[in-house]
């Protein structure tokens, strides 16, 4: 194979800066060509507010390794200028890696397609977060005077589940962010929404991050209380005796706060404090891993 092929544009034409019309023509058509990233704005229309440092880390490597696999797409808006329309994820990961040029395809798309595109991406490929989802189906009725019934069409789900996910941005914003973050599940949060009060909801909430309880035990106490009997929130979330001790031997060893959320299935939530402890943590569960 002649030296320079699979290296992208910039690795035919040294000391090129600039992108022909002909290379624009190509990646117009779904040919991948390299962009350098200083020349691309982030898009205004992203959806996701949170990214995982682990994943992105875990992308970086796969990157480092194999290169980018699945081209970046972005719309021209000047000379030489791009905003990107979908693939944030590997943009930010290749700018971590200090990458002067990325492989995209460049695409003529109107700006309500660039949010519909943005929000389908990341629902299919980089399970978007059911906030940030509420989120962009709300920008999509508000800023596009869309219908939840178009906006259902448009990302391929059921009216029912678009308007089950705007009813989450109903709750307060703190309980919100516990939802985003995945302390507590959509399922635990569509049950809050059946209480009226917020400060109930925020008790209701923290009872759940502090107790796991389960989305069964908060929907007992909540259908309790919608009947008119009074709430007993202690005599509900009873921890398994096993489940707690399992806690406490993990946050001896990783030095963390643990949670364990459910029973025969379920989460562990380890939190962290900072990007130093969040790698101290790893290293200690990669070194508990090699010695089994």
């Amino acid at each position: 194979m002649p030296k320079g092929l699979g290296k992208g544009l910039g690795a035919l034409i040294p000391g090129s800066n600039t992108i022909s019309t002909a290379s624009e023509n190509m990646a117009e058509k779904g040919f991948g060509i390299d962009i350098v990233i200083s020349k691309i704005k982030p898009n205004k229309y992203q959806p996701r507010k949170e990214f995982d440092p682990v994943e992105l880390s875990n992308l970086m490597a796969s990157i480092q390794e194999k290169g980018i696999i699945q081209p970046v797409s972005v719309r021209k808006i000047g000379p030489e200028q791009y905003e990107l329309i979908s693939g944030e994820r590997r943009l930010r990961a290749c700018r971590e890696l200090k990458k002067e040029t990325i492989p995209a395809i460049i695409r003529d798309v109107k700006d309500e397609d660039m949010l519909e595109l943005a929000l389908i991406e990341n629902i299919q490929r980089d399970n978007l977060n059911p906030i940030d989802e509420a989120t962009a189906y709300k920008r999509l009725l508000d800023e596009f005077s869309l219908t939840q019934d178009e906006v259902a069409k448009k990302v391929g789900k059921e009216r029912s589940t678009v308007a089950n996910m705007l009813r989450l941005l109903n709750l307060p914003f703190k309980i919100q962010e516990y939802v985003s973050r995945g302390t507590i599940s959509a399922g635990h949060a569509r049950v809050l929404l059946m209480v009226d009060e917020f400060d109930l909801q925020e008790k209701l909430c923290a009872s759940i991050i502090r107790n796991g309880m389960s989305v069964r035990q908060i929907e007992k106490i909540v259908s309790d209380r919608n009947k008119g009997e009074i709430i007993n929130i202690k005599k509900a979330q009873n921890k398994d005796v096993h489940i707690a001790d399992a806690e406490k031997q993990m946050q001896y060893t990783l030095g963390s706060k643990v949670r364990i959320v459910g029973k025969k299935k379920g989460k562990i939530i380890i939190e962290f404090y900072s990007m130093e402890d969040l790698n101290r943590i790893f290293e200690l569960i990669q070194g508990v891993g090699k010695t089994q």
